[in-house]
């Protein structure tokens, strides 16, 4: 049976759909950095998917690492996800005002997969793909103590969910703690393409601190 992280790590992608706080270690990512609103049709967005996903199933097909079952590694690739800002907005982001999004785009590695098997799948993609993947980083991210919870239906409705975490992370000692480096953090764990609204399915993660 292939490898889940989300089954095998429920606390960080399938929280309940009520605020809980929790500490997230140390993880690789791959990324993609741009900006603009995320829904329009030719978007950085939409394209920064679609490097992400080339160079996930490049590694994931490439038979690396030190798990192996029948000669390769079993592993589901990890939901997508996104780390989201806009200039000078220490409260999270204004879902009004989209085209001023800032983002960078990730799909978790495996621990296994090192900055030179990513180097490798970079090149063998561009050879095989015939693709420019320049925009695809490797970059490690230690998020730290943070509120999250489960987030149901639109996108848009997100504030509805936000108010209720930073109300718990408050009650608990906490406080918001978004800066240049520590992002408001989404996991899509739907496809919009083949979902209704109302089943979309995300968590959303904001960075905390102990209020002193």
């Amino acid at each position: 049976m292939a490898f889940d992280f989300k089954k095998e790590y429920k606390e960080f992608y399938m929280p309940k759909n009520k605020p809980n706080i929790v500490k997230i270690p140390r993880m690789n990512y791959i990324a993609v950095r741009g900006q603009g609103n995320p829904n329009d049709e030719n978007s950085e967005y939409k394209d920064s998917i679609g490097l992400l996903y080339a160079i996930a199933f490049t590694i994931k097909m490439s038979y690396k690492g030190p798990y192996k079952i029948d000669g390769y590694f079993e592993y589901v690739v990890p939901p997508l996800e996104g780390f989201w800002w806009q200039k000078d907005n220490k409260t999270g982001i204004d879902y009004k005002s989209k085209d001023k999004f800032q983002f960078i785009s990730i799909i978790r590695l495996p621990d296994f997969v090192t900055k030179k098997d990513f180097e490798w799948a970079i090149s063998e993609a561009t050879k095989k793909k015939k693709q420019d993947f320049s925009k695809v980083e490797f970059l490690t991210y230690d998020e730290g103590i943070c509120v999250q919870c489960m987030h149901l239906g639109s996108y848009d409705n997100e504030p509805i969910t936000i108010n209720l975490m930073h109300e718990y992370a408050e009650n608990n000692g906490y406080e918001l703690d978004i800066t240049v480096s520590r992002f408001h953090h989404e996991i899509y764990l739907s496809d919009p393409r083949r979902c209704e609204v109302s089943k979309l399915k995300n968590v959303i993660r904001h960075p905390i601190k102990k209020i002193k």
